[in-house]
């Protein structure tokens, strides 16, 4: 039996738990699933990796050192702390995630041939490590003082070449036994730990010398190793689309000099870029600040959740409230779906965790399969649109801009209303048109009994009430943490020391992927800040614009899609930003706004053919086609891409106004947004002919458009239509009266 139709009849049999099952770990096609010690140890370096993070956030490393009288060490460093995020969490992938896709548990031993053709590569790897352990224990590394080529043979050239080595044979060659570890992924892992041991040793002098001429060649090697890893991990966890992008950034830093006009700049050395990439002005910069942070903080949150099945809840919840109206399960994806992505900061993630649920439910009711998989995909990205948590944007665009957290969180309230009242109105239409019927009240959760339950929603409010009260985003987190495990105890799944470290473990495996893309797209603002293009780029935008913001706003919706595809919205956000965002503060657009624009764009790439990663992950739950689902799924979400141009047009959308301003906008906006969804269903109390549609589509635009004056054209043009739908009016009467 398969686990979709696994959970259908589980659905069926027993309503009180029809999401059981939706907090359950969900294994990667690439993810290996060690056996026996080898699982055990696994899971003992992912609750390291959890714990280090969240201990040192709450400063518990110093109170740790005082208890037992150790000399203290301040990890809180920023290099120090994110050399160890990124550092750590390439050893965990490179652990857990083969380089190749699984098609069984291939049990037996490693093959000896491929043993004798990773030794090479083995053997360079670990005289990189060996020389870099000596420089811990004598105390003495690559100083100023030294030679340029200093420890180039015995630790650059192995590091490099060894790590190089290792990365193409497990292209060629790859180990597909699911149950163990692939030796050569564990000296993978043993470089990445050689790379940080390398750069936290020499931070002092890295400081000083990175990107100048008086960077040393070990600096370089251990950077480029570096690189190396991330693009690979990035490759293995988040596909090839965002290392060809990283790819071109880097090779343009190498190629400006024979490129004309604003691209030009004088080129740069292999020592100068990779030692500067490295540093907190590239990989250890913006992205992996945020992803060092705010983004393991909240998705550390999420497994607390998960591991305590209160995110069970929720679907049971949305089941309860939505499962029964006509097209019950898709209107249920859109609540739950909401929700959770708003907390887990990853589209694709959510499709998966929440959709393995709702999209067999939605094609049991009737919906299409690739339409089920639009609908998850549509709603799982609303997520990180959706305040207070925003998937961590809200706190993401607070640090890059300097705008107080509350101040973002109530301009997003009635931008994610209208967003999901689009999602709801297109599922709505859509159920009519085909005639769909909800689930029957007997396959469902009882709403009497969930209600009673109601406690469970407390992690959020007592994370949201110490946001408000002035808390740090960390104590907040931390406290929505405690409240997970202590309402659990109210439950069946009451959270022991074994649910609270299985939350921790689960945590770390859902942010390696995040912490592999945040470090590629630290690669990516290292060149633009290096290369200075981004400052070029807004100079191009305001010329190409002549002043004009809406042209402007054009440009950088596609750039934000463009940068946006193949990368989680968190990444794709800071990058968007700072390429673009100075040139659009630069015309005069508000901060607020400008970066709201941004981030709408870069949340709604992961539905934007031809590179819609929350689609696609619909799309292989669903067995539907993957362009036509990520298609389809545009079409679900229009929505999000005229809402962020009728802020700019109206600040009231963003709560800046009189009530009055607000209350009009949002009714028009409402108004404007249910027209869109029936035109793009072709369903308007009834059947819509095309000439309808397109007249309906005019009239939704002209009430988004605000304004007193196009709210009358567009509702006039809703009434003439609606006129027509019921035969009260003729079509050809229409014509010959405005002769």
């Amino acid at each position: 039996m398969t686990t979709q139709t696994a959970q259908a009849t589980a659905a069926d049999a027993a309503p009180d738990g029809i999401a059981d099952g939706v907090d359950a770990e969900i294994f990667g096609a690439n993810q290996r699933m060690p056996l026996g010690r080898l699982g055990l140890f696994a899971a003992i370096l992912c609750i390291a990796y959890t714990v280090f993070h969240v201990g040192v956030m709450n400063g518990l490393h110093d109170r740790f050192a005082d208890l037992f009288g150790l000399p203290s060490i301040d990890l809180t460093e920023p290099w120090r702390y994110r050399l160890v995020h990124v550092g750590g969490g390439l050893a965990l992938g490179f652990l857990l995630f083969s380089s190749t896709l699984f098609s069984d548990a291939r049990p037996g031993a490693a093959d000896p041939r491929r043993l004798m053709a990773l030794l090479p590569g083995a053997l360079a790897v670990a005289l990189a490590f060996v020389q870099v352990l000596g420089f811990w224990l004598t105390g003495k590394g690559v100083d100023q003082a030294a030679a340029a080529n200093a420890g180039v043979l015995s630790f650059g050239l192995p590091l490099v070449a060894g790590t190089g080595w290792l990365i193409a044979l497990g292209w060629v060659w790859p180990d597909r036994r699911r149950g163990h570890f692939d030796v050569a992924d564990l000296f993978l892992a043993l470089a990445a730990i050689t790379v940080t041991m390398y750069l936290i040793f020499h931070a002092p002098f890295l400081r000083l010398r990175a990107g100048t001429s008086l960077a040393k060649a070990t600096d370089m090697y251990a950077a480029l190793a570096g690189t190396m890893m991330i693009l690979e991990m990035a490759r293995r966890l988040a596909g090839l689309a965002l290392v060809v992008i990283v790819a071109v950034f880097v090779l343009y830093a190498f190629v400006g000099p024979w490129l004309p006009g604003i691209l030009e700049h004088r080129g740069y050395t292999m020592t100068r870029f990779f030692s500067y990439i490295y540093t907190d002005q590239g990989i250890l910069g913006p992205t992996t600040a945020i992803s060092s942070t705010y983004i393991i903080l909240f998705v550390t949150f999420a497994a607390f959740l998960q591991a305590s099945r209160v995110g069970e809840y929720f679907v049971n919840f949305a089941f309860a409230v939505a499962g029964g109206a006509r097209g019950g399960p898709a209107k249920v994806a859109v609540f739950s779906s909401g929700l959770m992505g708003m907390i887990n900061g990853t589209s694709a993630g959510n499709v998966v965790s929440t959709g393995s649920l709702t999209i067999p439910l939605m094609k049991k009711v009737g919906y299409k399969p690739q339409t089920a998989a639009s609908v998850e995909a549509a709603a799982s990205s609303g997520g990180q649109i959706l305040p207070p948590i925003m998937g961590a944007g809200a706190f993401i665009m607070s640090e890059i801009t300097g705008i107080a957290y509350a101040e973002i969180v109530t301009a997003a309230i009635i931008p994610a209303l209208l967003y999901f009242a689009s999602v709801y109105f297109n599922v709505d239409l859509m159920a009519q048109k085909f005639g769909m019927q909800g689930l029957p009240r007997s396959a469902l959760p009882k709403f009497r009994k969930l209600a009673r339950q109601a406690f469970l929603f407390l992690p959020i409010f007592i994370l949201i009430g110490a946001l408000f009260a002035g808390y740090s985003v960390i104590r907040a987190g931390t406290y929505g943490m405690a409240a997970a495990a202590v309402v659990s105890w109210l439950t069946p799944y009451r959270m022991g020391l074994r649910q609270i470290l299985y939350a921790f473990e689960i945590a770390a495996k859902m942010t390696l992927q995040l912490v592999a893309v945040c470090a590629a797209a630290g690669i990516i603002v290292g060149v633009i800040a290096l290369t200075g293009v981004g400052t070029r780029f807004s100079s191009l935008l305001l010329g190409l614009a002549d002043q004009n913001q809406a042209i402007a706003l054009f440009f950088a919706m596609i750039v934000s899609i463009i940068l946006g595809m193949g990368m989680p919205t968190t990444a794709a956000y800071a990058v968007a930003a700072s390429v673009i965002g100075p040139g659009l503060v630069q015309m005069g657009i508000p901060p607020l706004t400008a970066h709201f624009f941004i981030f709408y764009y870069a949340v709604m790439s992961a539905i934007t053919p031809p590179v819609a990663l929350a689609a696609y992950a619909g799309a292989a739950i669903a067995q539907s086609d993957p362009m036509k689902t990520s298609v389809e799924s545009f079409r679900i979400g229009l929505a999000a891409f005229v809402v962020p141009f009728m802020f700019f047009s109206s600040p009231a959308l963003l709560m800046q106004g009189s009530w009055f301003e607000v209350a009009h906008v949002v009714v028009s906006a409402l108004l404007g947004i249910y027209m869109l969804s029936s035109s793009v269903q072709g369903w308007f109390f009834g059947l819509l002919a095309w000439p309808l549609r397109i007249v309906l589509l005019v009239a939704a635009l002209s009430m988004i458009a605000q304004g007193w004056l196009t709210d009358a054209v567009g509702l006039g043009a809703a009434v003439l239509v609606w006129l027509i739908q019921k035969r009260m009016v003729d079509p050809q009467a229409v014509i010959r009266g405005s002769d």
